[in-house]
């Protein structure tokens, strides 16, 4: 069960990534992070009431109340580097976020060990060529790049805080959804605050697209849901099979990128995103 819901996350995360992407080219990246997470947050409000998860309400709810105002960051600072592109880049060094729990768990009092100390030194050499340091060629944008790592940072700790927030089935519903709505008041609050100080309008001109509802609700839901099954796969086995697994993603990204997109990355980009990928295999597996 462990292998499957971690593939399952794998899996959501990548289109998730890559419907985001998209949706921010359309509009602005908080948009998008505001309404699909105000999508997934009624339908999560919805399986909560229908489970009576409520009855799982305790202090732990804090650690999801917390994840909720680390994601909308993590999620605009993601959303905007998938806009800048190139996605096949940019997803790769978004899941050197593994990073965070294994420093949790130094903090701990656990040592990393060899494994995981080259992980480190791969993701780093990976994160630089990643980076596009060719002498001709347009390189990949800077700006993409420290967004991404930012992201990255955000993630992890997300998935560190939304570990620690439930216990069970339904204990999950209730930090899912206290998590969503946090997201929507930290990202709404946001999005409120940088059109009053004259930012370009939240929507794009004509109205809001109703088309893109369904591709919005996509992307909160397989967001959501993918926290989900990462928390059930980490549950049932081994955290280290369900985090090297649930990092496989980018490649979900990429592929979509590159069959939907025609996306071609260079060599010395390629390299180095498969060098993060590595390194985060081997962050996770040490």
């Amino acid at each position: 069960m462990t292998a499957l819901f971690a593939l399952a996350t794998s899996l959501l995360w990548g289109l998730a990534d890559f419907g985001g992407g998209l949706l921010t080219r359309r509009m602005p990246a908080l948009t998008v992070v505001v309404v699909s997470q105000s999508i997934a947050a009624a339908v999560l409000g919805t399986v909560v009431l229908a489970t009576g998860a409520w009855s799982e309400a305790g202090p732990q709810l804090w650690f999801a109340v917390a994840a909720g105002l680390v994601g909308p960051v993590a999620m605009l600072s993601f959303y905007k580097a998938l806009a800048l592109g190139p996605m096949g880049v940019v997803s790769p060094l978004g899941s050197l976020g593994v990073a965070v729990p294994v420093g949790v768990g130094v903090v701990l009092g656990e040592r990393p060990g060899l494994v995981q100390f080259a992980g480190i030194a791969v993701a780093v050499v990976g994160v630089v060529l990643a980076g596009g340091p060719q002498l001709k060629g347009a390189p990949v944008h800077r700006q993409a790049v420290l967004l991404t790592l930012l992201a990255a940072f955000g993630f992890g700790a997300v998935m560190s805080l939304i570990a620690e927030a439930s216990t069970n089935l339904t204990g999950l519903f209730l930090a899912l959804f206290v998590q969503r709505v946090t997201n929507v008041a930290a990202g709404g609050t946001a999005l409120r605050v940088s059109v009053k100080r004259g930012a370009r309008a939240a929507l794009p001109e004509g109205g809001f697209p109703r088309g893109l509802v369904p591709a919005l609700a996509f992307v909160g839901l397989a967001d959501v849901a993918a926290n989900g099954t990462y928390s059930l796969a980490a549950q049932h086995g081994p955290v280290t099979v369900a985090a090297v697994l649930a990092s496989l993603y980018p490649v979900v990204t990429a592929l979509a990128a590159r069959g939907i997109l025609r996306e071609r990355l260079r060599g010395v980009q390629a390299a180095g995103a498969g060098l993060a990928l590595i390194g985060t295999v081997l962050l996770a597996t040490g």
